[in-house]
C-alpha cells in the first residue's frame, strides 16, 4: 500500500527505504491512534473485527521508528470504550511485546496510553467504576463557541452523551458554551497516524477515522450521540411510530431512571435503581407483557440513519484535530501532520460497531487526508458517502481537503481494478438498512 502511494519511491527496495519520511523526522512524537473498542467479541465472535489488528500497528510503529533514525517517541494511545478491560487488551494483541522487541534496540522508544480516567467491567454504575491514571500529559478542554455544529442546536436540553449524567453533556453544549475534553499527548503529537477499522456503526452509518476521534477524547460525556425523544418530539432516540405506546412508556421510564437515580452518581441512587429497575422490572414486569423485542430495542439510542446528534460531534471534533493547536485554538490553516491507514483485512458488517459480522476484506486503505480515505472506504465498502452527514455538512470556513470522488486520486495495486469502488457489500447496522447504500 505504501509503495502504491508511491512513498520514498527513490529507495524502494532497498534498506534505505523510508516511507514516512516526508511525515516523520527525528526527534518528534508520533501517535499511534488505533481503534480499541473492546477487549472482547460479547457474541462470542473475532474480536478483530471490532479492533484495528495488532500486526498492522506492529506494521506501522516499524516504519516510523525507522523515520525517527534513533531520535523521539512512538505512542499508541486510544480511549476504548468503558467497559474495555486493557489489561485483557493488550494481552489479545500482544502489543506488550510488541513494545518490548522495539525497545530493545537504541533509538526511539515506543510507550502504550489508554486514556480514559476509569473503566467499569459492566456499567457505568459507582460501585462498578474503577479508577485509571489517564492521559500522563493530562487534559485539554477545546472551545468551539459558535463554530460548533451544536451552537445553532434548538435541543440541547434533551442531549445525551456517553453515560447517564445528561446534566454534564448539557452543561458544556449550551449556546455559546460548546466545548470538549481532549488528550493533551494528542495535541502535543508532531504526527497522528490514525488506524481506524473498516466498519459499520449504529449511530454513525460508518466508523473510519472521523468518527473515531472520539478516541482521543478523555470524556466522551462530553460527545453527544442522540438527542431524546423521537422526531416530532424534537429528538432521534428513535423513529416516529417505532414503539407501540406501551414500549415507548417504558423507554420513557427508563430515561427517567437514569435523569432521577444513576445521574446522582451515588451508590446509595444506584442500588434505588437495581432495586426498582433491576428487579421489578427486569425480574417481574417485562415478563408481564412489558418487554420490547430486541429488533425494536436495536433501533433505539439514536441507532439508525435519522440521528441528526452524532454527525455533529464528529464533525466538531474533525475541526478540533485539523485545526486547534496544542492549546485548543483554532487556525484556518491544519495544525499538524495527519496520516491515515485503514485496516479492512478483517472488516465489521452488521450489528456494528460493538457486535460486528466479521467481513474478510482484505484490503488495506491509506492517505494523507482524513477525509479522502473516509470517503473512499465508505465507498470501498458499498456505501454512499453522500449519505452521511459526517462527511456532508462539515464547515465550510474550514479547508478539510478533498470533498467528492472528483478530487480525489486512487491508486492500487491491483491490475485488473476498473475504477468501481464499490468492491464490497457491507451489511450496513440495520437501523440504516435501504438509507446507506450505495446506487450505481
Amino acid at each position: 500500500m505504501l509503495y502504491s502511494l508511491e512513498l520514498d519511491l527513490a529507495h524502494w527496495n532497498t534498506p534505505e527505504w523510508n516511507p514516512f519520511g516526508h511525515l516523520i523526522k527525528p526527534g518528534m512524537t508520533v501517535v499511534i491512534k488505533p481503534n480499541f473498542v473492546l477487549s472482547r467479541h460479547f457474541c462470542k465472535g473475532d474480536i478483530f473485527s471490532i479492533i484495528t489488528h495488532p500486526s498492522v500497528i506492529r506494521a506501522i510503529a516499524d516504519y516510523c521508528w525507522i523515520a525517527l533514525k534513533g531520535e523521539g517517541k512512538i505512542i499508541i494511545a486510544d480511549a476504548p470504550q468503558y467497559n474495555c478491560n486493557f489489561n485483557e487488551l493488550l494481552e489479545v494483541t500482544k502489543l506488550n511485546k510488541v513494545k518490548d522487541f522495539i525497545n530493545s534496540f537504541s533509538g526511539a522508544k515506543v510507550e502504550i496510553y489508554d486514556l480514559r480516567d476509569y473503566w467499569s467491567k459492566t456499567r457505568h454504575f459507582p460501585s462498578c467504576i474503577r479508577r485509571l491514571p489517564g492521559d500522563p500529559n493530562g487534559k485539554l478542554m477545546v472551545y468551539l463557541g459558535s463554530k460548533s455544529a451544536f451552537y445553532s442546536y434548538p435541543h440541547t436540553s434533551k442531549l445525551y452523551g456517553a453515560v447517564y449524567h445528561r446534566n454534564e453533556t448539557i452543561s458544556h453544549h449550551t449556546r455559546e458554551c460548546q466545548e470538549y475534553e481532549l488528550s493533551r499527548t494528542i495535541f502535543d503529537a508532531n504526527v497522528i497516524i490514525s488506524v481506524p477499522k473498516l466498519k459499520v456503526h449504529k449511530k454513525a452509518g460508518v466508523t473510519l477515522n472521523l468518527k473515531g476521534l472520539i478516541g482521543i477524547c478523555t470524556n466522551k460525556n462530553l460527545c453527544p450521540h442522540y438527542t431524546l425523544g423521537s422526531p416530532s418530539k424534537g429528538g432521534d432516540q428513535y423513529p416516529d411510530n417505532w414503539f407501540t405506546r406501551t414500549q415507548q412508556a417504558v423507554i420513557i421510564f427508563e430515561r427517567w431512571m437514569y435523569d432521577h437515580f444513576l445521574a446522582k452518581r451515588t451508590k446509595r441512587h444506584e442500588f434505588v435503581h437495581r432495586t426498582i429497575y433491576g428487579f421489578f422490572y427486569l425480574k417481574i414486569f417485562r415478563h408481564l407483557g412489558l418487554d420490547i423485542p430486541k429488533e425494536k430495542r436495536m433501533l433505539d439510542a439514536g441507532n439508525w440513519y435519522g440521528n441528526d446528534t452524532v454527525w455533529r460531534t464528529v464533525v466538531d471534533l474533525a475541526k478540533i484535530i485539523y485545526f486547534a493547536d496544542r492549546e485548543g485554538k483554532l487556525h484556518n490553516e491544519s495544525q499538524r501532520k495527519l496520516f491515515s491507514i485503514v485496516d479492512g483485512i478483517v472488516g465489521g458488517e452488521n450489528d456494528g460497531p460493538l457486535f460486528p459480522d466479521p467481513k474478510p476484506a482484505g484490503i488495506l486503505l491509506g492517505g494523507d487526508n482524513l477525509l479522502a480515505v473516509d470517503i473512499v472506504a465508505t465507498r470501498v465498502m458499498g456505501f454512499d458517502f453522500l449519505k452521511l452527514k459526517q462527511f456532508t455538512m462539515l464547515d465550510k470556513r474550514f479547508d478539510f481537503g478533498p470533498s467528492n470522488m472528483d478530487q480525489i486520486e486512487i491508486k492500487t495495486d491491483k491490475k485488473s481494478f476498473k475504477g468501481d469502488l464499490s468492491l464490497f457489500a457491507f451489511k450496513p447496522h440495520p437501523g440504516w438498512k435501504g438509507h446507506i447504500e450505495y446506487e450505481k
